[in-house]
């Protein structure tokens, strides 16, 4: 007897196949590094994958991809660009594979507290998913904004004036 597919796939990328279809705009994807704090709003789900951080990525990646309804905006902590190889062995190999599996993208870096507290605020009103992987390099997270994706936002600004415009008469 045949195995299904999703029997097969590690329980995070299971957890992750359960979740994306019922996230939409303002839900966010964590892919962080084995050090990510674990934050204890009702809202975040944390799960360790035991996993490498770039297959990780390239699943998150994926997955958002291969949706109709969403699309994510990338975000990451602007002192990774800082961290120096001498304190962080093999960053700079990091660095140029991630760049590698982002190539295209448009990647946002925040400070790390501000991103942080993003994901704090917003997961009062909305769930978001932490994705830890074993990964030892400072400040690798990569944080997964989710946004609607078949509305953009022109449409959401024709639309917003098109109301005030009607209030306006």
């Amino acid at each position: 007897m045949p195995k299904d597919a999703t029997s097969v796939l590690p329980a995070w990328q299971q957890r992750l196949n359960e979740l994306l279809p019922l996230y939409g705009h303002r839900n966010w994807i964590v892919v962080a590094d084995s050090a990510y704090p674990v934050q204890s709003q009702p809202g975040v789900e944390s799960i360790v994958t035991g996993g490498d951080h770039l297959e990780v990525v390239r699943a998150v990646r994926d997955a958002i991809a291969a949706s109709r309804h969403v699309r994510a905006h990338i975000r990451a902590d602007k002192e990774f660009a800082f961290v120096q190889e001498p304190d962080s062995p093999g960053i700079g190999e990091y660095r140029r594979k991630l760049n590698e599996l982002l190539a295209g993208a448009t990647v946002t870096p925040i400070p790390h507290l501000e991103l942080i507290g993003q994901i704090d605020r917003a997961s009062t009103l909305f769930s978001m998913l932490i994705l830890k992987t074993n990964l030892t390099i400072p400040y690798s997270s990569v944080f997964f904004e989710l946004d609607c994706g078949y509305w953009s936002a022109e449409a959401e600004k024709r639309t917003r004036d098109a109301m005030q415009a009607a209030q306006s008469k």
